[in-house]
C-alpha cells in the first residue's frame, strides 16, 4: 500500500467503540490504522489459526478479532461482532 492509499474494506464495522483503558493507553493515530488494517484484513499480530479463522469468518459471518501492538508497545485489540452492528478497540485485561 503506497502513502495516501486507504487499503480497501472487506467487511462493515458498524459503531466502533472503544474502552476507556485504549483511550487512555493508545494513541488516536495508532487505533485509526489499526481500525484500517483490521477492515482490510490485516488481522496484525495474530497466529496462523487465528488469521485462517478470521478469514473465514468473512464468509461465515462469524466474529472477527484482530490483535495489534501500539508505538508505545501496548497490545490492544479489535473485535468486530458477528453482525457487523459494532466493533470494539480494548485491551486484553478490558476482555
Amino acid at each position: 500500500m503506497s502513502a495516501g492509499t486507504l487499503p480497501i474494506a472487506k467487511f462493515r464495522l458498524g459503531r466502533i467503540v472503544a474502552t476507556p483503558n485504549v483511550l487512555q493507553s493508545i494513541t488516536e493515530q495508532d487505533i485509526l490504522i489499526a481500525i484500517q488494517r483490521h477492515q482490510a484484513g490485516d488481522w496484525g499480530e495474530l497466529e496462523s489459526t487465528d488469521r485462517k479463522a478470521n478469514d473465514r469468518a468473512l464468509a461465515d459471518n462469524t466474529r472477527i478479532l484482530s490483535a495489534y501492538n501500539s508505538g508505545n508497545g501496548i497490545r490492544f485489540w479489535i473485535i468486530t461482532e458477528a453482525d457487523r452492528s459494532i466493533t470494539t478497540v480494548l485491551l486484553p485485561q478490558d476482555y
